[in-house]
């Protein structure tokens, strides 16, 4: 065996080595959910992932790689024959059933909750009708975002020929919300203002405390949209939901959801926001009528019913995590501290030669970002997945790549 055969044989088994014991400790803190415990069993014997061309490590799109509940598939199941109806607005269908558990969930009334296509419908919604009310009110509109983030609210905006002013990140990538407050103030007309919370590529917080500071004295020109996708994974406690603005009487700012990350729904599209009740109604006028279906109404059901798979999630995603940042420190890897399921690493080179290696070993990361081209964003995946692209990780600085 030569010395690099030696070293990647070495590297394997100090990757697996340190999957379990993070695993077997988890474990230790100990789950009621027969699901968490076939899981965690199933990778603890095989901590690796079987990579091809027909089946490629997905680390992309930051998706729950766990896969839906067993009770949201249930659901799936037996509403199965039914699929031939149309999803209905009577108070007994699965999507006012949704509605009602959404807001019994957060506190709210069913008129605070709109339902989604994912949460990005409900994003471009809040943009049509903000926009609409401010132009028929003949007043100057803008979105003010940070320069890196989700970019659908930017996507819709341009549509609409929105003036978009893009303020960079603070030296510690954060969200500069002084310039992004003194763009506003300084601005004659109404003001959209889009934070994605925890931030999608960065995977970092924004604290409560920093964003009271503005939330509570901003004017009535001023319309906020929390992107919470990603609330769900947080355990900093200097975060707290924007959805608290909204119990306290809030009437400018819009809070979304999805069902497509610690819910494992993606590829069934349900979303939601939560808003004052008047904002709520002209919000709906941009919803499409029949935005979700009967499938993905009562997996979302199930899923906000099973607190148990909730918690798995987030325990394997953090597991997931450990594993990763174990590499990244042993490689002396810069990164973002992840509060999501995704992490924010420098590859330093040339990132668009890093995704493409990668590809070329079946594993797909994320794209490239503008301004950012040294980083790149992985999405955590299950413990087996993330110990598989650690491996990749060593492989790569042994050759010198990263």
């Amino acid at each position: 065996m030569d010395q690099s055969s030696q070293n990647n044989a070495i590297n394997r088994r100090s990757v697996m080595k340190t999957s379990g014991l993070l695993l077997g400790g988890l474990l230790l803190g100990g789950t009621s959910n027969p699901l968490y415990g076939s899981a965690t069993s199933n990778t603890n014997s095989s901590m690796k992932f079987d990579l091809s061309a027909s089946n490629p490590l997905l680390l992309n799109s930051n998706e729950n790689s766990l896969g839906a509940s067993q009770k949201a598939q249930e659901a799936i199941m037996h509403e199965l024959p039914n699929v031939f109806r149309y999803l209905r607005y009577s108070p007994e269908s699965p999507r006012m059933k949704l509605v009602d558990k959404i807001a019994q969930v957060h506190e709210l009334k069913q008129e605070n909750v709109s339902l989604g296509n994912g949460s990005s419908e409900v994003i471009q919604a809040c943009i049509q009708a903000l926009v609409f009310k401010a132009r028929q009110a003949n007043k100057p509109v803008q979105l003010v975002l940070p320069q890196l983030t989700f970019e659908f609210a930017k996507i819709y905006a341009r549509s609409l020929n929105v003036h978009i002013v893009e303020i960079a990140l603070d030296s510690k990538m954060g969200f500069d919300l002084a310039k992004m407050r003194k763009s506003v103030e300084e601005f004659k007309g109404e003001s959209i203002i889009y934070l994605c919370n925890p931030n999608n590529p960065t995977a970092t917080i924004t604290p409560a405390e920093e964003l009271d500071r503005w939330i509570k004295t901003a004017s009535e020109r001023s319309f906020f949209i929390f992107d919470e996708a990603y609330g769900e994974y947080v355990g900093d406690r200097s975060f707290q939901s924007a959805i608290r603005y909204i119990q306290m009487g809030a009437k400018n700012i819009v809070v979304t959801k999805t069902f497509s990350k610690i819910y494992a729904l993606a590829g069934l599209r349900v979303g939601y926001g939560l808003g004052e009740a008047k904002l709520i109604k002209e919000v709906e006028k941009f919803i499409e009528l029949d935005n979700i279906n009967i499938l993905g109404g009562v997996a979302a059901l199930a899923s906000l019913e099973d607190e148990a798979f909730a918690s798995m999630s987030t325990k394997t995603n953090a597991l997931a995590r450990k594993i990763l940042e174990n590499t990244l420190d042993e490689l002396h890897i810069k990164y973002l501290a992840s509060q999501a399921n995704f992490v924010f690493y420098e590859v330093k080179n040339d990132a668009k030669t890093f995704i493409k290696r990668m590809a070329q070993r079946h594993i797909i990361v994320g794209r490239e970002f503008p301004r950012y081209s040294g980083w790149n964003r992985i999405s955590l995946g299950t413990p087996p997945e993330i110990s598989t692209f650690c491996l990749a990780l060593k492989d790569f600085r042994a050759k010198g790549w990263i």
